[in-house]
């Protein structure tokens, strides 16, 4: 079974989504509520898949993002980054912080489903 890392600090998306991709995919998710949080929790559990929001509070998705890649074991780890923000520039820091896609909230269902899938197969 794989595991998902979902950072995500607002309870109101990340149950729903947490449970949308247990129903879908044969997957453990894990919540992360910041990006310091979700560091640690990479570390600990080593995901094989991270979908980490922008805008999290400590440290920001950016940052979470650069200090994964910048460790050896989070190389080839998708990380994915969800925001509410879908401005060209917050998409452009994101892949250069090293995300390897962006998906723009809100989510929709079967969007996200196929957003997500080719980094569960």
């Amino acid at each position: 079974m794989k595991k998902i890392l979902l950072a995500e600090d607002e309870m109101v998306l990340s149950e729903p989504i947490s449970d949308l991709l247990t129903a879908i995919f044969p997957v453990e998710v894990l919540v992360a509520q910041d990006g310091a949080e979700a560091i640690t929790m990479a570390q600990e559990h080593l995901p094989d898949l991270i979908l980490m929001d922008l805008n999290l509070p400590k440290i920001d998705g950016w940052e979470a993002t650069r200090s994964l890649r910048g460790n050896a074991l989070f190389q080839h780890t998708p990380i994915l980054a969800i925001s509410a923000h879908a401005m060209a520039d917050e998409r452009q820091r994101a892949l250069q912080a090293g995300c390897n896609a962006f998906y723009s909230k809100p989510i929709d269902i079967d969007d996200f489903i196929e957003f997500v899938r080719p980094y569960l197969a």
